[in-house]
């Protein structure tokens, strides 16, 4: 195991309720043969996180059950529906005392960011200090790198569905942008229409 991926943990928000997808839980959509959780904890692995925190919500018993997350820690978020926001708290969390230094921020809705751009993310790790994010094009976008020292902050802005983007913004100038476009789309699956985007 390298220092790196000591350090910094995969952290995968997969809480959401698909309320635009007639309530499918996101976790549990089917992308290249299994649940969708899965796959993107495999994408943290491959791009170098040796632990990886799952936040669960929606239908968190049927994830649990259905979907192989060997090795993860599952935590549960009672708050999923109050939005993005008390996931990422809840995952930061379950951080505090287990020696990671950073934390890999991924969304369990993008399959179209593979290990390739959460990899170039990861490379943008160098202390507690340190906050980085993937850019499309120039706009900033997932995954992001959130070292220890920015968790506390991180946590008492994070509300609703917004995450940490009034963080990100208030700390706009200390944000490494990781240029990913080349290698990975940064579409979400939120409606039925985007279905259209899993194998």
């Amino acid at each position: 195991m390298t220092q790196t991926e000591d350090e910094v943990a995969g952290l995968l928000l997969a809480a959401g309720g698909g309320r635009r997808l007639g309530g499918r839980p996101k976790a549990l959509l089917t992308h290249r043969g299994r649940p969708l959780v899965e796959y993107a904890v495999e994408v943290l692995r491959a791009a170098g996180c040796a632990r990886v925190h799952v936040v669960l919500g929606a239908a968190a018993d049927a994830v649990r059950e259905r979907a192989r997350l060997e090795g993860c820690v599952l935590v549960t978020n009672p708050e999923w529906e109050g939005g993005m926001g008390s996931s990422l708290r809840a995952g930061l969390d379950s951080l505090a005392g287990t020696g990671a230094r950073a934390a890999l921020v991924c969304l369990v809705d993008q399959p179209g960011i593979g290990a390739r751009a959460a990899a170039r993310v990861l490379a943008a790790y160098r202390d507690d200090s340190s906050l980085a994010s993937a850019a499309y094009d120039g706009v900033r976008g997932h995954p992001v790198l959130f070292g220890a020292a920015h968790w506390a902050g991180v946590a008492a802005t994070a509300t609703g569905d917004r995450g940490a983007r009034a963080y990100l913004k208030a700390h706009e100038k200390a944000i490494a942008l990781v240029e990913c476009g080349d290698v990975a789309e940064p579409y979400d699956i939120d409606t039925a229409e985007d279905l259209t985007h899993l194998e």
